[in-house]
C-alpha cells in the first residue's frame, strides 16, 4: 500500500513544509534501511543510487553540437526556462533538460508507441505489444517524418534528439533513473539513442486516447445481445441542444450560394471572411442581421493500450474557456484550460519556457507552457502575442468495419481481396521472442486478431439481411485518421510562433490528429475558437455502429475541408466555452462530426457561472477563472435530490442518512457527508435501473448476477435466469455515471412506471416496479454500503474518504514488487469534485469511487500581463522518486491553488533558484 499522505495526518498536502520535509527524511531513512537489509531481489543500494540520477541544475555542462551558450533557469519548483540564440540550440537544450528530469518516462513511452514494451518488462507485455504492432504507430510516424514534415520541423526534431542523446552519453541505467536500477535486477536492458521518429510517434499515443466514439461504437454493438434497438436508443439520448449550448452559436449558412458570410472585422488578423481556393467560399463584408462583427460560417444543413501511456480514452474530457476584455478586470482576455486525463506519476505534462535571447530569423521562439517530455515545442500555452488551450472535440475519426473473412482474404463488393500482411518480431526480456502476422484489409488493420472484445463484436454486431453469412463471426478492422501520415508536428511549431488569428488558423490547419477544440486569445483583445483536424466524410452510415466492410458504399469519401470546419471569432456574447459539448447545432451543419458528444453538463455550468458574473455587473478576474475551475457543483444532484427527499423511508438508519441531503447545496467538497451519501445513492440507482440489465461484456469483471438472458428491462422470470459474471475492468465498465447517464435519467425521470425503474427481488428486498420504489432501495443500499466502507456513524462520513486519488508510477508502480510500489507511488489523497463537475475528478459509478481521471493541469493566462498568469501541474517537474520536485505541486493542485507563471526574462530572473549553463 502506498504511503497515506492525507488521511493519516489529517492535514492536506502542501500545508506544512516542516511535516513534508520530515516525511521525506523518514522515507529516505526507510529506503536506506531497506537497501541495507538487502530487500529488492537481494541487491544492495545506497543513498547515492537514489540520488545518482538527479539532474545537475547549477554550474555548467559542455555539450557537443551547440553553437553557443544556453542558459537553463529553474525556479523553486524545478520548472525550467531555456534561453538560447538559435532555434537548433533551443530545441537541443529542450531535449537535454527534459531527459534530465524525465528520460525513463520518455523511454517507456517510445517503447509503448513502437510496441516494444516486452523488451523492457518481459513476457507480461507481449499482448500489449502485439496490439500496438498491429496498429503500427511507429511505422506511420516514420512515414510522417520521411514524407510529410517540413525541413524546418525535421531540423528541430533532430536537434531535440541530439540533446537527449547528449544527456545519455556515458550514462548507465542507474545514472538515469531509479527504475533502471530496479530493472537491472531482471535483465541487462540498456537505453538506446533517441531518434526524431520517437518524438513524432508520441502524437499517435495521444491521438489514440482522444480518438472519439470508438468505445461507444463497441458498446452499442455488445448491447444488442441483451437489449433491443429502442432500449439502446434510451441509453444514448439525443444531445440536449435546447438546454446545453454548443460551442459555436453565432452564425448561419447560405444553402443556396454555399458562402460563408462573416461581418466586417477591424481587429488584427482577419480583415473579413476567411477564403480558400476551391471550397466555394467568398468574401462578403455584409453581416447577417443581428450578427454584426461576428462569425457566420456554419453550414446549415480502448483499454488495450497499456497504462504506461499515462492517459486513458474512457471518459476523457477537458475544460477551456476564454473571456474577452470587455468582461475582465484587466480589459484584455483571460484564457483558462484544464485537460482531463487519467492520473499518472509523473504527470503527462512538463512545464517549460523556450526563449530566444533575441527573436529573429535564426531564433524565432519566445513561448511558454505545457510540453510533452519526449517532444520538442510547447503543446498548450502562450507566446508574447497569443495564448491557446485545447479540449477534446470528440470528433469521430475512427470507424470499425465488419469484415467477412474468406481463406486468405476478405470479401469486398462481391469479390475476394487478399490481405496485406507483414510479420512483426517481438523481443522479450528474459524470454523467447515471438513473431506475429499482422493482416490488413483496405479499411485498415484487423484488430480482431488481437482483441477478444472485438471478436465478440464480430459475433454480435447488427447487420442487415443482405450481409454475407456471419459464420463464426466477422473480423473487425479499424479505419483511423491517425494511421495515415500527417502534419501535426508541423502544427506545434507553427502555433508556437503564431502572432495573430490568421497565423493561428493556418497553424491549426496543419493539426491533423488528434482533433481538438482550440481556444484562442491575443493581446489585441481578440478571442476565437477553431475546430481543426482530419475529420472524415462518410458515404453510407454515421459511424455510430460498425459498418459493413464488404460494401464500398460505406467507405470514407474524403475529409471536411479546413475552411469548412466550425470556428468562431469575437462572438457578441464575449466569451467562448469548450468542455466537450457539441461543437455546432446539428441542424446548422451538413456534416456528421460525431454521434457521441459529451452532453454539455460542464460546459453549460461554466457558461452559467460566466453569465452570472456578467449579469451581476461584475468583471472577471484571474482568480474568478481559478474558482470556476474548482466548481464542485453536482448537476445530477440538483435534479434528483428533491425527488429523493420525498421518499418515505421507515428505517431510522436510512432516514438518518437521507436527512444529510436536506439543505445540501449540491457541492461535492472532500469533507461533505451529503456528497458521499448522494453519490452512493446515485451509484445504486444506476446499478439497479441500468447496470444489472447490461450484458456481461459491459459490467464489472467478476461481479456476478442471476439474469434473464435477453431483451428485458422488467422483472426477470425466475425459471429463465442464468448466472453471468461481468468481464470489463472497473474503470471502464458501464454505467459509468457520466453526463450521458444524467441525460438518460432526465429523460425518464417523470415517467414513474418506466420499465427501466424495475428491478427483480433479492434475498432481502422485494421486486420494485416504479421509480420511487427503486429510489427507496437505492437510498437503503447506499446507507449500508457506506456503513461498510466508512462506518455506522454518519458524522464520520466524507466524500473524500470515498473519492480518493492514487498516483502510481506507470510501470513498476503498477506491476513491480511491493517495495518498489512503496518507493515510487504516492497517495491516497482525499478529493473534492466529481463526475461531470467542472472540477472533474472523475469516478466510474460501475466500478467504485476511486478517481480515474483528473484535471491533469490547470492554467489561467492573463493577456494583459503574461507575468500575472497562473499554472499548476498534477505532480512536479521531476520524474525521479524522492527528488524535491517529484510531487511538489500536488498538494497545491489538490487545494486548488495556482503557481505564478512568469515568462518575461526580468520576471523569470526574479524567480530563478538554479542556473545551469550549457556550453558548446
Amino acid at each position: 500500500m502506498p504511503p497515506n499522505t492525507t488521511a493519516s495526518s489529517g492535514q492536506k498536502p502542501g500545508k506544512s513544509g516542516r511535516k513534508k520535509g520530515r516525511r521525506a527524511r523518514l522515507i529516505l531513512i526507510v529506503l536506506v534501511l531497506a537497501i541495507i537489509g538487502g530487500i529488492a531481489y537481494g541487491s544492495f543500494w545506497s543513498i547515492s543510487t537514489v540520488r545518482a540520477s538527479f539532474p545537475q541544475t547549477k554550474g555548467s555542462i559542455t555539450l557537443d553540437g551547440l553553437s553557443g551558450p544556453v542558459d537553463v533557469k529553474r525556479d523553486g519548483y524545478g520548472i525550467p526556462q531555456i534561453y538560447a540564440s538559435t532555434d537548433a540550440d533551443l530545441f537541443m537544450a529542450q531535449g537535454y533538460v527534459q531527459a534530465q528530469d524525465r528520460f525513463y518516462e520518455m523511454d517507456v513511452r517510445r517503447h509503448m508507441t513502437a510496441g516494444k514494451l516486452s523488451e523492457m518488462f518481459g513476457e507480461s507485455q507481449v499482448d500489449e505489444d502485439e496490439f500496438l504492432r498491429t496498429l503500427g504507430w511507429d511505422r506511420v510516424a516514420e512515414k510522417e517524418y520521411e514524407t510529410k514534415l517540413s525541413a524546418e520541423t525535421k531540423k528541430y526534431l533532430q536537434a531535440y534528439a541530439k540533446g537527449v542523446n547528449a544527456y545519455l552519453k556515458g550514462k548507465d541505467g542507474a545514472d538515469i533513473s531509479l527504475e533502471y536500477a530496479a530493472l537491472g535486477f531482471r535483465n541487462d536492458y540498456k537505453p538506446k539513442e533517441w531518434t526524431p521518429v520517437d518524438s513524432v510517434a508520441w502524437l499517435k499515443a495521444m491521438a489514440w486516447d482522444l480518438r472519439g466514439n470508438m468505445q461507444d461504437e463497441i458498446d452499442r454493438s455488445l448491447m444488442t445481445s441483451r437489449l433491443g434497438p429502442k432500449q439502446i436508443a434510451d441509453l444514448y439520448p439525443q444531445y440536449p441542444y435546447d438546454r446545453n449550448k454548443p460551442i459555436v452559436q453565432e452564425g448561419q449558412y447560405d444553402s443556396v450560394t454555399g458562402e460563408y458570410r462573416q461581418g466586417s472585422d477591424t481587429s488584427t488578423g482577419t480583415g473579413g471572411t476567411q477564403s480558400s481556393a476551391g471550397t466555394g467560399l467568398a468574401n462578403n463584408t455584409e453581416a447577417p442581421s443581428g450578427l454584426q462583427g461576428q462569425l457566420s460560417g456554419l453550414y446549415k444543413v480502448l483499454d488495450d493500450v497499456p497504462e504506461a501511456v499515462g492517459v486513458n480514452g474512457n471518459g476523457i474530457g477537458s475544460n477551456s474557456w476564454v473571456v474577452k476584455g470587455t468582461h475582465t478586470i484587466t480589459g484584455k482576455p483571460l484564457l483558462a484550460n484544464d485537460p482531463h486525463l487519467s492520473p499518472s506519476l509523473p504527470s503527462v505534462w512538463y512545464q517549460m519556457g523556450l526563449h530566444c535571447k533575441s527573436v529573429s530569423e535564426k531564433c524565432q521562439y519566445d513561448v511558454s507552457g505545457y510540453t510533452f517530455a519526449g517532444m520538442p515545442g510547447v503543446v498548450i500555452g502562450h507566446n508574447q502575442s497569443i495564448a491557446w488551450g485545447m479540449t477534446n472535440s470528440g470528433a469521430d475519426v475512427t470507424d470499425l468495419y465488419l469484415e467477412k473473412l474468406t481463406g486468405n482474404g476478405y470479401e469486398y463488393d462481391d469479390k475476394v481481396k487478399a490481405f496485406t500482411t507483414r510479420e512483426e518480431k517481438i523481443n522479450v526480456a528474459g524470454g523467447d521472442s515471438k513473431t506475429i502476422v499482422v493482416r490488413e484489409t483496405n479499411n485498415g488493420p484487423l484488430l480482431s486478431d488481437r482483441n477478444d472484445e472485438l471478436v465478440k463484436v464480430g459475433k454480435k454486431a447488427t447487420v442487415d439481411s443482405a450481409a454475407p453469412d456471419r459464420g463464426d463471426g466477422y473480423g473487425i478492422s479499424l479505419r483511423w485518421t491517425a494511421l495515415d501520415p500527417g502534419n501535426s508536428m508541423d502544427a506545434v511549431f507553427a502555433m508556437n510562433k503564431a502572432t495573430d488569428w490568421t497565423e493561428f488558423r493556418k497553424a491549426a490547419a496543419l493539426f491533423d490528429v488528434p482533433s481538438q477544440n482550440l481556444t484562442y486569445a491575443d493581446t489585441d483583445d481578440n478571442i476565437g475558437y477553431q475546430l481543426p483536424g482530419r475529420i472524415p466524410i462518410r458515404g453510407e452510415g454515421d459511424g455510430s455502429l460498425p459498418s459493413p466492410g464488404w460494401d464500398s458504399k460505406y467507405r470514407w469519401t474524403g475529409y471536411i475541408k479546413q475552411a469548412e470546419l466550425p470556428y468562431e471569432y469575437n462572438p457578441e456574447r464575449g466569451y467562448i466555452v469548450t468542455a466537450n459539448q457539441a461543437v455546432v447545432d446539428k441542424d446548422k451543419y451538413p456534416y456528421t462530426l460525431t454521434t457521441d458528444w459529451g452532453y454539455g453538463t460542464r460546459s453549460q455550468r461554466i457558461a452559467d457561472l460566466i453569465e452570472s458574473k456578467i449579469k451581476g455587473g461584475g468583471k472577471i478576474s484571474t482568480d474568478d477563472m481559478r474558482q470556476m475551475q474548482l466548481d464542485n457543483s453536482s448537476e445530477i444532484a440538483k435534479l434528483l435530490v428533491p425527488k429523493l427527499l420525498k421518499i418515505d423511508v421507515a428505517d431510522k438508519n436510512v432516514r438518518e442518512a437521507q436527512k444529510l441531503l436536506e439543505g445540501w447545496n449540491y457541492t461535492q467538497d472532500a469533507d461533505s457527508a451529503a456528497a458521499a451519501y448522494f453519490n452512493a445513492t446515485w451509484r445504486n440507482i444506476l446499478k439497479l435501473a441500468f447496470g444489472n440489465k447490461l450484458p456481461k461484456e459491459l459490467r464489472v469483471e467478476d461481479q456476478c448476477l442471476s439474469v434473464e438472458p435477453v431483451d428485458s428491462t422488467g422483472p426477470a422470470d425466475e425459471d429463465r435466469r442464468v448466472r453471468e459474471c461481468g468481464q470489463r475492468e472497473a474503470d471502464s465498465a458501464q454505467p459509468d455515471g457520466g453526463d450521458r447517464w444524467f441525460e438518460v435519467v432526465r429523460k425518464i425521470l417523470d415517467d414513474e412506471d418506466n420499465d427501466w425503474w424495475s428491478a427483480p427481488a433479492t434475498r432481502t428486498d422485494p421486486a420494485v416496479d416504479t421509480r420511487d420504489e427503486l429510489f427507496k432501495r437505492a437510498l437503503t443500499d447506499a446507507r449500508w454500503e457506506l456503513t461498510a466502507k466508512l462506518g455506522k456513524g454518519i458524522d464520520t462520513w466524507s466524500w473524500g474518504r470515498l473519492h480518493r486519488l492514487y498516483l502510481k508510477n506507470q510501470t513498476l508502480g503498477l506491476e513491480g514488487p511491493g517495495f518498489l510500489k512503496y518507493m515510487l507511488n504516492r497517495g491516497p489523497y482525499n478529493m473534492s469534485g466529481g463526475e461531470a463537475a467542472v472540477n472533474a475528478t472523475g469516478w466510474n459509478a460501475a466500478g467504485g469511487y476511486t478517481v480515474v481521471w483528473v484535471p491533469s493541469m490547470r492554467m489561467v493566462v492573463n493577456l494583459e500581463d503574461f507575468d500575472k498568469s497562473k499554472w499548476i501541474n498534477l505532480t512536479g517537474a521531476s520524474g525521479h522518486a524522492y527528488s524535491a520536485h517529484y510531487v511538489d505541486q500536488t498538494g497545491k493542485w489538490i487545494d486548488g491553488e495556482l503557481l505564478p507563471w512568469v515568462s518575461t526574462e526580468r520576471a523569470v530572473d526574479a524567480k530563478t533558484s538554479d542556473t545551469l549553463v550549457l556550453k558548446p
